[in-house]
């Protein structure tokens, strides 16, 4: 089995980015919208920033309480929508009591960087260009990462359908027919030990193990959990890594791509509204 270096390659992607930028007569910027006082929402935003620091993309961050009202945040992404000097919104999910559909709508598609609006969703779906999900972006480099020839190929992605849905989409264009299943369904790991690829997103730690894999299959870990400080993935290394041909590490393997490929997209938001 070959472990992804999710790493490496992530590290490849922002080097590229640090001297694009360099060479632009103005830096993109990503406004970044913080409700409630969540630890790993506050981790993942604090590894953004500092990601957007290195190459060079202006951040501003806005913090609000758990109670904050809808409302409010609408009226926050509305002003940042109107912004020139901001190419990039994010809202980091998951929100603690508001409605993440109507927060997620009111973002300007063409800043929409973390690629969950409805339209950009379904643009991906029809096969049109659009701002697609940065960790769909990162899992399919990390599949790109092996070589492997995919069309033809099948895929099972254990997830929820919303999370799923632009993986599906990127999958497609390569010629790959994916499955979405909930760990709960019955008929999961049969799916599971049938495909070439395997997606796991569910947040529980070793949900998979080697009896769910298809021989040399590319395994792609989504899944992090802390458990007394350490991080897991929801793929049992032990029994897989004598099946799988690849593996991502926990960690090590998607977290880096994803942040790396949110800059990607930064980017990508920032030379569509200049055009």
């Amino acid at each position: 089995m070959q472990l992804i270096d999710g790493r490496a390659i992530a590290q490849t992607i922002r080097e590229k980015i640090k001297q694009h930028i360099a060479a632009l007569p103005s830096s993109p910027g990503l406004a970044v919208i913080l409700v409630g006082a969540d630890p790993a929402s506050h981790t993942y935003v604090a590894i953004k920033q500092k990601a957007c620091e290195e190459v060079g993309i202006r951040f501003e961050k806005y913090l609000y309480f758990a109670t904050e009202s809808e409302e409010t945040i609408i009226k926050k992404i509305h002003e940042l929508n109107a912004r020139k000097d901001i190419n990039g919104i994010l809202v980091q999910l998951p929100l603690p009591n508001q409605d993440t559909d109507r927060v997620i709508a009111e973002i300007d598609p063409n800043k929409d960087v973390d690629g969950f609006h409805p339209k950009n969703i379904e643009k991906l779906k029809c096969g049109e260009p659009a701002i697609a999900s940065a960790v769909a972006l990162g899992i399919l480099k990390l599949i790109d990462s092996t070589n492997e020839k995919l069309n033809g190929k099948s895929a099972t992605i254990i997830s929820s359908e919303r999370f799923a849905e632009p993986i599906v989409a990127l999958l497609r264009e390569r010629g790959v027919v994916s499955h979405v299943c909930p760990e709960e369904h019955s008929d999961t790991k049969e799916h599971a030990a049938q495909s070439d690829i395997l997606i796991v997103a569910e947040g529980h730690p070793n949900f998979v193990t080697g009896d769910m894999v298809k021989r040399g299959a590319i395994v792609i870990d989504v899944g992090t959990t802390k458990i007394n400080g350490k991080l897991i993935g929801d793929v049992d290394r032990a029994s897989v890594e004598s099946i799988a041909g690849y593996l991502t590490p926990v960690p090590g393997g998607v977290g880096p791509m994803t942040v790396a490929m949110l800059l990607v997209n930064v980017l990508k938001a920032f030379e569509l509204q200049k055009i």
